[in-house]
């Protein structure tokens, strides 16, 4: 069964318990609880769980028992805790047993880009896209991609790996955004305002996309 990280599990067992006081004996249920107290900003509660994740994904490799959801797990958490290098070293690992596990590709992709190697992350981004053109983070692989053609002053192919992640989710300001933002840097002012104008929609009070969408007005005489 596909594990998917937005399914966190209820934690109201821990309401009148300390969060310390219990982690659970699988992987995934302490890597989703950690999620759900990440989300509150419960950041030390989520590292117990996170932790608990960890040893146990560790514990099954060292007993040569792992699966492919074992080496998911464990660079999902560790993608939690940012450490990013621990990411691509059990990743390169469990690829090498598993070649075809595109969570794992994509995950090793987000912390090639948070390490500033930009090079690797697109290789590993484009890997999962081409390999899963529909998958459950290839809009967020898309975004990944536009970011690192951004800062590469390669608009156009920054147009086109955005467009391609708001096309695939659309609710996203921040997306919007930065779309509008890469077609003003390449002169395209009427592209730039809708995307500007999306991005409003969703946010009224973005202020950067409100000021992008007047440069924009401004540039393209309208």
């Amino acid at each position: 069964m596909r594990i998917s990280p937005k399914r966190l599990i209820p934690i109201l067992f821990l309401v009148s318990l300390p969060v310390y006081a219990q982690t659970f004996p699988d992987a995934i249920a302490n890597y989703r609880t950690g999620r759900n107290l990440e989300e509150r900003n419960l950041i030390n509660e989520a590292n117990i769980f996170y932790d608990a994740a960890v040893r146990i994904c560790s514990d099954e490799i060292s007993k040569n028992t792992a699966t492919k959801d074992t080496y998911t797990i464990l660079t999902w958490t560790l993608q939690r805790q940012k450490k990013y290098a621990d990411v691509v070293t059990w990743g390169e690992r469990g690829l090498r047993i598993f070649a075809d596990e595109y969570r794992v590709v994509e995950t090793m992709g987000e912390a090639f880009f948070y390490l500033n190697d930009f090079n690797q992350s697109l290789r590993y981004m484009q890997r999962y896209t081409n390999s899963v053109p529909r998958g459950e983070r290839t809009s967020v692989a898309y975004f990944f991609i536009g970011e690192i053609y951004r800062f590469r002053s390669q608009f156009h192919h920054a147009d086109i790996a955005y467009s391609a992640a708001v096309q695939m989710e659309p609710g996203l300001a921040l997306w919007w955004y930065r779309l509008g933002t890469v077609r003003e840097a390449a002169e395209d002012f009427l592209q730039a305002i809708k995307a500007y104008e999306q991005a409003i929609k969703i946010n009224p009070n973005y202020q950067e996309a409100n000021d992008g969408l007047v440069r924009s007005r401004r540039r393209a005489g309208v």
